[in-house]
């Protein structure tokens, strides 16, 4: 009679005691590329949501959702600052003005537009 491990596809090695394991491997993910913002989406999934963590793990789709994750935050970090630095006249004209100005209020800029990124996507 099978198991129901085994009525699924599933099958068991020896172990060196005699007994016999299931024999689980994780299926192939994609090669890793994410950076800041994935390492913080799996740093908040593994604290927070450790249900949906296991599950994305356990499917082979962990990595594949850092990644998406990364470089969706990468992208809309890219096109918020550039539309915060029109909205707010940032220019050349600026920097060769007053170049400490300029860089205070790109850090500004910068830390608001990662503000609604991490709200947006990493934390929920």
């Amino acid at each position: 009679m099978k198991s129901i491990f085994e009525e699924m596809g599933g099958t068991y090695i020896l172990g060196e005691d005699g007994m016999y394991y299931p024999n689980l491997e994780l299926p192939v993910e994609e090669e890793p590329h994410y950076g800041k913002y994935g390492r913080m989406r799996k740093a908040y999934l593994q604290e927070y949501h450790k249900g949906l963590c296991t599950e994305l793990l356990f499917a082979g789709k962990l990595v594949e959702h850092l990644n998406e994750v990364d470089d969706t935050a990468n992208e809309r970090m890219q096109l918020l600052t550039r539309q915060m630095a029109e909205k707010q006249h940032m220019d050349e004209a600026l920097k060769e003005c007053d170049q400490l100005a300029w860089v205070g209020a790109k850090n500004n800029i910068h830390h608001a537009a990662e503000e609604i990124v991490l709200n947006e996507l990493i934390y929920n």
